[in-house]
């Protein structure tokens, strides 16, 4: 076993010695395969992001109540005679109570706003949020960076960090035009990256009157009282007449949205990356056959000085996976230099734009530098039996 191991070390050690003669083609195989990574990790990095922004909004401690049978807020009304009930409740429904002894809730609408980038010219949807004056203390993340907050009546807005950088008009004191109506910038609003930085807040009643939206309310916010509210709203929402109310923690909210949007992202980036796989699997075939091609005379006279095949096996595959290891180790290296942290956007909830950050964790980097290898495993593996099937008289013809 001792001798074995002697024979694949010293192969192993010739065969990497030999690349500076096959020097452009095995830096071929090492940026198609650092290609690859790049690639998967782009699109798992912008996974990631989004999920983390729209996680990042979500709070175990505030309920979403929305009507309609929807999980959703859009689609989603809540009828005013439903308002008045809960309003009206007594006893433990699992929900706080203002100081008046009656419910901390927001009515909430979200209006698609078009707004034009400065920047580009481009006409971007963003979300206008109408609540009550209790909405932003019900957003656990949320702290005004700026100014101050919206006047009950008022055209006024705040504006989430994400929007104030990105789109110019939009500083305190400005006025913006969303719909047929000017609103005044009274503040701006930070909440940890979160996807609630890509919203407008506004009074509701100014909202419902600007976009002729009298009445509607597509959600309620509460805080609840405790782990145990949630069930305990639930069930007095389940004995309520008329159209079905259902209650969902924020964090199961904004979860289930970022999971279909980010399972969405890896249906388009996995085949991607998955058939860029196969052209450099293709590659590295082709470059550790001509790796052993080149090494014929080298490999046969190895053989008859009493070498097995194992090691001329062992040696040609290690080979191709130390280049698909260089090529992860740099597409990864690419990816966190060109990718992390880079702002990206897409149509998040209630189909607006959503800003958010790529984020190229260790998960996301291993996930692609793991494809990157296993190119080099399968690529490697039909040139190293090959260079066990070499006819040894090779290396005497040499010698001629």
């Amino acid at each position: 076993m001792s001798s074995a191991l002697k024979q694949i070390f010293l192969m192993v050690r010739v065969n990497l010695g030999s690349l500076p003669r096959r020097l452009w083609i095995s830096l071929s195989m090492v940026l198609s395969v650092a290609l690859v990574v790049a690639v998967l990790a782009g699109f798992l990095a912008m996974a990631r992001g989004f999920e983390a922004a729209l996680q990042g909004a979500g709070s175990t401690g505030i309920a979403v109540i929305l009507g309609g049978g929807t999980n959703q807020e859009t689609g989603s009304d809540v009828p005013a005679e439903a308002i008045r009930s809960l309003a009206a409740m007594t006893g433990e429904i699992g929900v706080v109570r203002n100081a008046a002894g009656g419910l901390a809730l927001s009515r909430e609408i979200v209006v698609p706003v078009d707004v034009v980038r400065a920047s580009d010219g481009a006409e971007q949807t963003l979300s206008l949020r109408g609540m009550d004056l209790a909405g932003p203390g019900l957003r656990d993340r949320a702290t005004l960076s700026q100014g101050r907050l919206f006047s009950p009546g008022a055209r006024e807005i705040v504006v989430g960090g994400r929007i104030a950088d990105e789109f110019s008009g939009f500083a305190v004191g400005d006025k913006v035009r969303l719909g047929t109506m000017d609103w005044t910038v009274t503040g701006h609003f930070t909440s940890g990256g979160s996807a609630f930085e890509s919203e407008i807040w506004a009074d509701l009643e100014a909202v419902q009157s600007a976009f002729d939206r009298q009445g509607q309310v597509q959600s309620l916010r509460v805080r609840l009282a405790g782990a145990g509210g949630l069930p305990v709203l639930q069930e007095h929402l389940s004995a309520f007449p008329g159209a079905p109310l259902t209650a969902v923690s924020e964090a199961d909210l904004y979860a289930a949205e970022s999971e279909r949007t980010a399972s969405l992202i890896r249906l388009f980036g996995w085949p991607l990356a998955l058939l860029m796989a196969v052209g450099a699997t293709a590659g590295a075939l082709n470059t550790m056959m001509s790796s052993v091609s080149d090494r014929t005379v080298e490999i046969s006279t190895l053989r008859l000085l009493g070498f097995c095949r194992l090691p001329a096996f062992a040696a040609t595959w290690v080979e191709a996976v130390a280049l698909s290891i260089s090529g992860a180790a740099l597409g990864i290296l690419a990816s966190r230099l060109a990718f992390n942290g880079w702002q990206a956007s897409t149509m998040g909830a209630n189909n607006t734009k959503m800003a958010f950050q790529l984020d190229v964790t260790t998960d996301v980097a291993l996930t692609a530098g793991l494809l990157g290898l296993a190119i080099g495993i399968i690529g490697g593996a039909l040139p190293a039996l090959a260079a066990t099937r070499l006819p040894l008289t090779s290396a005497l013809r040499a010698r001629e």
